[in-house]
């Protein structure tokens, strides 16, 4: 799997970069087969979609408990008319209350800075380093986890707080196949009550976890 057999699935499905690559790794690097795993996972469907224009939407607000956490979050589809269907509000719930609990810092893996993203590369490779692996499987260590650097820090890689099996990403995607019109997450805000203050913080994730029943 190079990059070039990632760039070919990409012009010719539109999916992006981790999906291809995910499509790529399960199908032994024929892009025939990855063509077809991304159509059975309805990734080609909803990339063909990513393209057109999502101005419309909503701005919803999750508030968690007694009021302790809550949540501002963007979606954006491409109609009115789907921001006032009740699936859509559902999954505009379902982000807001993901993120309460999950707490991401970026939307996607293109938001995080690369500033941000050189220094942890340069910190696990110093780590990888030290525990004495070999040079030339140093870069592929450090691969592996900046992928779980950035599961922690976004939003669409985080494993989905209603069901881990799926990222949230994969949930937007399902979501897209449903309702038949590009979905994005624009923004969001999260806030937690004394945040920034001395004094003890409760663990609201586990608190919203235990709410949604995956705890």
């Amino acid at each position: 799997m190079g990059m070039s057999e990632i760039k070919e699935l990409r012009q010719r499905t539109g999916a992006g970069i981790l999906d291809c690559k995910k499509a790529l790794s399960e199908s032994g690097g024929d892009v025939e087969k990855a063509i077809d795993w991304l159509r059975s996972k309805g990734v080609a469907k909803a990339a063909k979609k990513s393209g057109r224009a999502a101005t419309e939407g909503l701005v919803h607000a999750y508030i968690h408990g007694t009021g302790k956490i809550g949540v501002l979050v963007e979606v954006n589809a491409e109609t009115d008319f789907v921001a006032r269907n009740d699936q859509f509000q559902d999954l505009c719930n379902d982000i807001a209350m993901h993120i309460a609990a999950s707490a991401p810092e970026y939307v996607r893996v293109e938001d995080v800075p690369e500033a941000v993203v050189a220094k942890e590369r340069k910190v696990q490779k110093q780590l990888v380093i030290e525990e004495g692996k070999p040079e030339h499987i140093a870069d592929k260590i450090v691969d592996g986890r900046m992928k779980k650097f950035f599961q922690d820090l976004c939003l669409l890689e985080q494993p989905f707080v209603k069901d881990d099996k799926k990222t949230v990403n994969q949930v937007l995607t399902e979501a897209v196949g449903r309702i038949g019109e590009n979905i994005q997450v624009r923004r969001f805000s999260r806030f937690v009550l004394g945040e920034g203050l001395e004094k003890r913080a409760d663990d609201f994730a586990s608190e919203v976890a235990k709410t949604v029943g995956v705890a």
